[in-house]
C-alpha cells in the first residue's frame, strides 16, 4: 500500500465519521454544547498541565546553562593564571641573566 493510498483511505475514514458525527447531531436530541463545554476545559487543563511542564524545562536549561558558563571562566581564569604563571619565571631569568651579564 502506498502512501498516497494510506493518506486517501484516511481522508475518507475522517468523512465519513464526520458526516455520521452530522446526522447523529442533526436527526437526534444530542446536546453539543456541555459536551463541547466539556471537552474544551479538559483541552485547557491538558494545555496548562503542558505548559507548566515545559516551564520546568526551561528553567532546568537556564540553569545547565549558568552552571556552564560559570564553569567555562573559571576554566579561562585557571589557564589564564596557569599562562601567567608560566610567563613569569621566564622572565625572572631574562632579567637576573642580564643584571649578571652588566656585573661582568
Amino acid at each position: 500500500m502506498t502512501d498516497t493510498t494510506k493518506y486517501g483511505l484516511f481522508f475518507l475514514g475522517g468523512v465519513v465519521v464526520g458526516a455520521l458525527g452530522a446526522v447523529a447531531i442533526t436527526r437526534g436530541k444530542l446536546d453539543v454544547k456541555p459536551l463541547a463545554t466539556d471537552l474544551l476545559s479538559t483541552g485547557i487543563d491538558l494545555r496548562d498541565k503542558v505548559m507548566a511542564g515545559v516551564e520546568g524545562v526551561k528553567e532546568d536549561l537556564a540553569d545547565v546553562m549558568a552552571e556552564a558558563q560559570v564553569k567555562s571562566q573559571e576554566r579561562k581564569l585557571a589557564k589564564e593564571a596557569q599562562e601567567a604563571q608560566t610567563e613569569i619565571p621566564c622572565s625572572e631569568t631574562a632579567v637576573g641573566e642580564t643584571q649578571s651579564q652588566t656585573a661582568v
